[in-house]
C-alpha cells in the first residue's frame, strides 16, 4: 500500500467564507446534489466503478460501490470557517483522508482548495491515479459553483 496525494487548483467561491464552511460542514446539505443523475455521471466518468445507494446525515455519507462494498466518508474534524477534514471507512481497498480548506478573499468571496490523501495498492493506483488527479479538480469546480445560502 502506498500513499498518494492529490491537490486541486485553488478555486474562487462567490460567497462568504463562513457561509461556505457552514454549508460544506454538514453532509445533509450535499444530499440535495447527490442524486441519480450525478451518480450516473460519476459512473460514466469512471466505468470500472458503479456508485449507488447514497445516503447522508450531518456528519457522514454512505454509498455502495459495485464489486467493492459499502463506503462511508465521515467528517473527523472541523476548524470553524477554515477547514473540514474527512476520512473514509468501510470495506473499500482504498483509504482516504480529505481536506477542504477555505480562506477569505473579500466579504463575499472565498478561496477553496481540496487535498486528498489516498492509501492504495499499486494495482488500484494504476487503475485510478489519473482519474483521481482529474477528479479532485472536477470536485473543486462543482463545490465552487454550489448555490450556497
Amino acid at each position: 500500500m502506498g500513499l498518494e496525494k492529490y491537490i486541486s487548483d485553488i478555486k474562487i467561491v462567490e460567497q462568504n467564507q463562513d457561509v461556505v464552511y457552514n454549508y460544506l460542514s454538514n453532509f445533509e446539505n450535499l444530499s440535495t446534489y447527490i442524486n441519480e443523475g450525478l451518480l450516473s455521471k460519476i459512473n460514466e466518468t469512471i466505468p470500472q466503478v458503479k456508485v449507488s445507494d447514497f445516503e447522508s446525515d450531518a456528519d457522514s455519507c454512505r454509498f455502495k460501490i459495485s464489486g467493492m462494498g459499502q463506503a462511508e466518508i465521515r467528517i473527523i474534524d472541523r476548524e470553524p470557517a477554515s477547514t473540514i477534514k474527512l476520512a473514509s471507512s468501510g470495506s473499500l481497498p482504498i483509504g482516504i483522508t480529505f481536506w477542504i480548506q477555505l480562506l477569505p478573499v473579500t466579504p463575499y468571496q472565498s478561496k477553496m482548495k481540496l487535498t486528498l490523501h489516498a492509501e492504495m495498492s499499486m494495482m488500484i493506483k494504476m487503475m485510478v491515479n489519473k482519474k483521481l488527479g482529474e477528479g479532485i479538480n472536477q470536485l473543486a469546480d462543482m463545490l465552487a459553483k454550489l448555490p450556497y445560502r
